[in-house]
């Protein structure tokens, strides 16, 4: 049996005859050429000099090129005098037809014209070369014939996308690639911080390929399909390349735009020959990234072909993972951070039995994620990565590995020998907020509305309960904002209407005070306005939390049952609008109640953050003393640091 696991004889040392694409191209070109030579040459006709001098000095020849090195001329005859050069013989109309002369010399020929002329009156035209340009004529000639071949050549290669030898001929092969035991570095769970629970239901297929019998005696089946769910850059890919290293099985990679091909039914054939090949190298595991490429429901845009080829190749897709046997040892994985748009008959049992959901890392799970990408990087006792967790809310397992090359980059352009935690911070408010522009020309009156602006922010996360207390705040421009601050939020499963309503009030902070201590109001608080709109929207139509709207909500999850119209009438749209604008004004007038109550602090601390241009928690500490609710994280830290004392 050979490596294919067949039995066929191998015949890797026998030569074989194989077509290749490429002779055809030789074959054209040899043609074309045939076809020129007997084209063009077929009326030219050889003479000697007694007869070229006869003929010429008759006005025969209409133009005569010389070439001096060969000693040969070439004449093109007249229309009207053909039959006295070539004497009844079958002369093709469709070229020019030419005599060839050996000349004794150019200065003979050139004696010879100038008296012809003077006695005769020929007006022959005549030209001298210094060589013979028959082939640059050939060329000449054949070059759109030669360039038709070449871009035909390179559209070819082009649509076989890779797909191995042979170009076009080999373009429905499939381009997985292939990862075995032998042939690349193992990768295991150990690599995948946190994912606890994901790396525990999968465990179950890692159990199954490495000892099938346990399950297939007592009857069980294990799932053919598993799709793996989440937002970008959670760890999927390496999730699922830890699978294989685990079970030490061969392991397909490739992508589903892979499958999509200009060709029509190409997807089709790259999903057999997929498939084909995992059966040969069962048990194995076959991961295909970004399934909705291909995966997409059909039938939503039955109007356009386009979708023709994709649907297509779904339809194969979902008859091979139909096909195979339950126990033959391959199981497809799938990835997609779109599993709403995916065909619901890729999704029902027997196909990807079951989803996997990969949610971004809690905090537990992104110190973990810290301490994999700390590894190789050369720290200092600074870095805490209980804090870093805490600075890094919402962050992706890729997110975190960025922040971690960011502060090193930082710390290597700066020329520390160690990468500090003020390099990670560095890091962090490089990739949130973008990079410092201190070159930026501001006026200021513009600096000084900005302070007070930002200055309105850290005072109402300061002096409210549920908002999150603040950690920096900068008046220098970063990206595309002209300040930024950065907050310590409290990661909760489920938000209260207090804690909402905190956060609007906050985020109100900054246009209530430009109102309150510069009289005027600017355009820097867009970003603050659209953000509570949508929260204040949100509280109303997705979770009930309006008087006059309660326990009422106008979201469809699917996305699909509403379709065109909205779930309510133009009379409950009104309310809607008006309970929006009754959250946002009531708690704009709660911000600039509580800033009036504590103006002479705030303004100090506008003043502060226009002389330093960056403020912390502690500089909050001294003007509004210290925070009257201390959240869970602030506790933690704070027993953090008693420890360490």
């Amino acid at each position: 049996m050979n490596e294919n696991g067949n039995n066929s004889p191998d015949k890797g040392n026998k030569s074989k005859f194989r077509f290749n694409a490429y002779w055809l191209y030789g074959l054209l070109f040899l043609g074309l050429m045939g076809i020129f030579m007997m084209n063009d040459y077929a009326s030219d006709k050889e003479l000697d000099w007694t007869e070229f001098r006869t003929l010429a000095q008759e006005d025969v020849f209409e133009q005569i090129v010389v070439y001096n090195k060969k000693n040969v001329l070439e004449a093109t005859v007249r229309d009207d005098r053909k039959q006295m050069v070539f004497k009844g013989e079958d002369v093709r109309t469709s070229t020019n037809p030419k005599v060839i002369v050996k000349i004794p010399s150019p200065d003979i020929f050139s004696d010879f014209y100038d008296k012809a002329v003077l006695e005769h009156h020929i007006t022959t035209k005549v030209s001298f070369k210094e060589g013979d340009s028959t082939f640059w004529n050939i060329l000449i000639s054949l070059a759109p014939f030669i360039f038709i071949i070449l871009i035909s050549i390179f559209i070819m290669r082009r649509m076989a996308g890779g797909g191995g030898g042979g170009g076009v001929f080999n373009v429905g092969k499939s381009k997985a690639q292939l990862f075995d035991k032998d042939s690349h570095t193992k990768i295991t769970f150990k690599d995948v911080a946190g994912l606890a629970e994901a790396k525990q239901e999968i465990e179950e297929i890692v159990s199954f390929l490495k000892n099938p019998n346990k399950y297939t005696e007592l009857g069980g089946k294990i799932p053919k399909g598993a799709l793996l769910v989440g937002p970008p850059g959670t760890g999927k890919t390496l999730l699922a390349k830890a699978v294989a290293g685990e079970a030490n099985v061969p392991f397909f990679s490739l992508s589903g735009s892979d499958f999509v091909e200009m060709f029509v039914g190409v997807g089709a054939s790259r999903v057999r020959d997929l498939f084909r090949q995992a059966k040969e190298k069962a048990p194995c595991i076959v991961f295909i990234d970004e399934i909705d490429a291909v995966g997409r429901a059909r039938g939503r845009n039955v109007n356009l072909n386009g979708n023709d080829e994709r649907e297509n190749t779904l339809n194969q897709l979902l008859t091979e993972m139909d096909g195979f046997a339950s126990n033959s040892g391959v199981i497809i994985l799938a990835a997609t951070n779109r599993a709403d748009v995916l065909d619901k008959a890729l999704l029902r049992a027997g196909r990807f039995d079951r989803q996997i959901h990969v949610e971004l890392p809690d905090l537990n799970e992104r110190k973990e994620i810290f301490g994999v990408h700390l590894r190789p990087i050369k720290v200092d006792l600074s870095v805490d990565t209980d804090f870093l967790a805490r600075q890094t809310p919402g962050f992706s397992g890729a997110d975190i590995a960025n922040v971690c090359n960011e502060a090193a980059l930082i710390a290597a352009r700066n020329g520390k020998v160690y990468v500090q935690k003020e390099d990670f911070m560095n890091a962090v408010d490089r990739i949130v907020g973008g990079l410092e522009k201190r070159s930026r020309i501001m006026t200021e009156q513009e600096r000084k509305a900005i302070a007070y602006h930002e200055a309105g922010h850290a005072s109402l996360s300061w002096l409210l309960e549920h908002a999150n207390p603040l950690v920096k705040v900068t008046i220098v421009p970063r990206g595309k904002a002209l300040g930024a601050a950065w907050y310590l939020p409290e990661e909760r499963q489920i938000t209260i209407r207090g804690q909402l309503l905190d956060e609007i009030c906050a985020t109100l902070g900054g246009r209530a005070a430009e109102e309150l201590f510069l009289d005027e109001i600017s355009t820097g608080a867009s970003n603050d306005l659209e953000r509570v709109t949508k929260q204040a929207y949100a509280m109303v139509v997705y979770f009930g939390m309006s008087e006059k709207l309660q326990n009422l909500n106008y979201y469809d999850s699917t996305g699909q049952d509403w379709g065109f119209t909205k779930p309510y009438s133009e009379e409950t749209a009104r309310m809607i609008d008006e309970e929006v604008k009754n959250i946002i004004n009531s708690q704009y007038g709660r911000a600039k109640s509580i800033l009036s109550e504590y103006a002479e602090k705030h303004n100090r601390l506008a003043e502060k953050l226009l002389e330093a241009e960056v403020i912390y928690s502690e500089d909050m500490e001294n003007i509004f003393g210290k925070r009257k609710w201390v959240s869970r994280s602030q506790e933690i830290l704070e027993q953090k640091r008693r420890d360490k004392e």
